[in-house]
C-alpha cells in the first residue's frame, strides 16, 4: 500500500515540524491545477467547497489526478454537509476539512462519515482510485483507507476554542486547524488578528492540541511576521501559499502594469 505511505506522511511530516505547502482551488474546475500545484513544488492541494459552486464531479477529477502526480488532495465541505464525505473520498480525496466545528460530538460525527467499520461507518465499496483499484481483502481494504484519511476540523468560533480540548482528543481527528478571519469576526474584532482576545485564542488552542499530540494549523491570517510567530510556538507549518483566485488576480494586475510600462517607456 504505497498510496497510504506516501499521502499520510502529511501528518507525520506536520508533527515533526517539517513545512507543508497547499495550494487553494475556488474556481478552477479541470484537474490541470492538480499538476500546475505539482510542478510549482506544493504537497497538498485544498479544494474549497465551502466558498465556491465546484461540483463533486469536478473536485473529484481534481483529486484523482493529484494522487496521479503525488500531491495529497484535501477538499473543505461545506459547513455540516456530511453526506457529502464519502462521494469525495470515493472520487479520490485524501483529506477532509470540516468547517465551525464546535463540540466533540460533532467532530465524532464526521469520523464516523469518514472511516469505515469498525471505526466509523462509511458506506463500502470494492476498490478506490487511491490503490490503482486493485482488489483487495475487505477487512485489508478499509483498515489500508482508514489509515490513509486525513481528517482535519477546523475551529472558527468562540466556542469551538473552549472545547478544543476535548475535540483534539476524538479519535480520528487527525489534525485540527483555526479559521482566524471567522474567530475573529466572532470575538467583535474581525481582521484584528493581533487583538489580544485573538492571542489568547491562539495560545489556548496551541496548548490544548499540544496535550492531545495532535497538529495545529493556524490560518486566515495575512501578516505573516505574526503567522512566522505562531509557528515558532508549536503551530503547524502547513502553509497556505494562496487562493487560484487571488493569485489569477495578482498575476493579472501584475501583467496589465507592466503592459502599461511598456508603452509608456517608449
Amino acid at each position: 500500500m504505497e498510496a497510504t505511505t506516501n499521502q499520510h506522511n502529511v501528518v507525520d511530516r506536520l508533527n515533526a515540524g517539517q513545512p507543508v505547502l497547499a495550494l487553494g482551488v475556488r474556481v478552477s474546475r479541470t484537474p490541470d491545477i492538480a499538476r500546475l500545484a505539482k510542478a510549482s513544488g506544493h504537497d497538498v492541494i485544498w479544494i474549497d467547497l465551502e466558498h465556491s459552486s465546484i461540483s463533486i464531479d469536478a473536485a473529484a477529477q481534481i483529486c484523482a489526478t493529484a494522487l496521479d502526480v503525488g500531491l495529497t488532495p484535501f477538499v473543505r465541505i461545506p459547513e455540516r454537509e456530511y453526506g457529502v464525505i464519502g462521494r469525495l473520498l470515493d472520487g479520490g480525496a485524501v483529506g477532509i476539512i470540516a468547517p465551525r466545528i464546535e463540540t466533540a460530538a460533532q467532530a465524532a460525527d464526521l469520523v464516523a462519515a469518514c472511516r469505515f467499520p469498525p471505526l466509523g461507518h462509511r458506506s463500502a465499496i470494492g476498490t478506490l482510485p487511491h490503490v490503482g483499484y486493485r482488489k483487495m481483502p475487505s477487512p485489508a481494504f478499509n483498515e489500508a483507507m482508514n489509515r490513509l484519511t486525513i481528517l482535519k476540523v477546523l475551529i472558527e468560533s468562540p466556542l469551538g476554542i473552549r472545547n478544543i480540548g476535548e475535540i483534539a482528543a476524538v479519535p480520528g481527528v487527525d489534525m485540527l486547524g483555526i479559521g482566524t478571519n471567522d474567530l475573529s469576526a466572532e470575538l467583535g474584532v474581525a481582521g484584528e488578528f493581533q487583538h489580544p482576545l485573538v492571542r489568547q485564542a491562539h495560545e489556548d488552542a496551541l496548548a490544548a492540541c499540544k496535550r492531545a499530540g495532535k497538529p495545529l494549523a493556524i490560518g486566515g491570517i495575512s501578516d505573516t511576521a505574526y503567522s512566522a510567530e505562531l509557528v515558532a510556538k508549536g503551530a503547524a507549518p502547513f502553509l497556505m501559499t494562496g487562493i487560484d483566485t487571488d493569485m489569477f488576480l495578482a498575476v493579472a494586475q501584475a501583467r496589465v502594469k507592466q503592459a502599461l510600462e511598456s508603452i509608456n517607456h517608449r
